[in-house]
């Protein structure tokens, strides 16, 4: 049975689970609000997921740009595409250790309770590193395009790929955000 077949009585368990990550005021007999250690524990778990999906990508994708310099073609590239090249490979190494340091500043200070910290460096890590991921893709794909492409049709391509991202990635939760923010001063007013 597939989850969207599943009976409707299990849905009201998943639902009571979700209650009280819900920030709307909750309904007469609903949970109480999760402590600030279930918070963070919710946090963690969140980043870690997120660690995993990322992760795997830049790590792909790096793979991808460091053996491109042995390949025949290489030799061949004009000087902008080298720098271009160089500047990728620098951008995908940083993304890589921005998005693996939280694993690594877990491991550092696992037992030390300093899980508050912990999901706070690892958060503001994780958005560094979806910037650095951004333009190693931007570039990636600007490098391929420059090859592929004639014209300055290739530096468009590159250039609409990067609004879309801006737009899915930061434009879009910043929208989403306010909107919650101004829906609940009009719930609480």
């Amino acid at each position: 049975m597939t989850m969207t077949e599943q009976p409707v009585e299990s849905a009201g368990e998943n639902t009571a689970c979700c209650a009280r990550h819900d920030s709307r005021s909750p309904e007469p007999g609903a949970e109480a609000p999760e402590t600030a250690r279930e918070q963070v524990n919710r946090r963690w778990n969140e980043i870690l997921q997120e660690t995993r999906v990322t992760q795997t990508g830049v790590q792909i994708l790096f793979g991808f740009l460091l053996s491109v310099a042995f390949t025949p073609l290489f030799r061949e590239l004009e000087t902008f595409d080298r720098v271009l090249y160089v500047i990728t490979v620098v951008l995908g190494a940083s993304a890589t250790g921005s998005l693996i340091a939280p694993v690594s500043i877990h491991r550092f200070l696992s037992g030390q309770r300093m899980k508050d910290e912990l999901v706070e460096a690892a958060g503001r890590l994780m958005m560094c590193g979806m910037v650095l991921l951004a333009l190693t893709i931007g570039c990636t794909l600007l490098l391929i395009l420059r090859v592929v492409v004639p014209g300055v049709l290739a530096e468009v391509l590159a250039g609409g790929v990067m609004l879309w991202f801006g737009l899915c990635w930061y434009v879009l939760p910043l929208y989403l955000r306010r909107r919650a923010d101004r829906r609940s001063r009009t719930d609480d007013a």
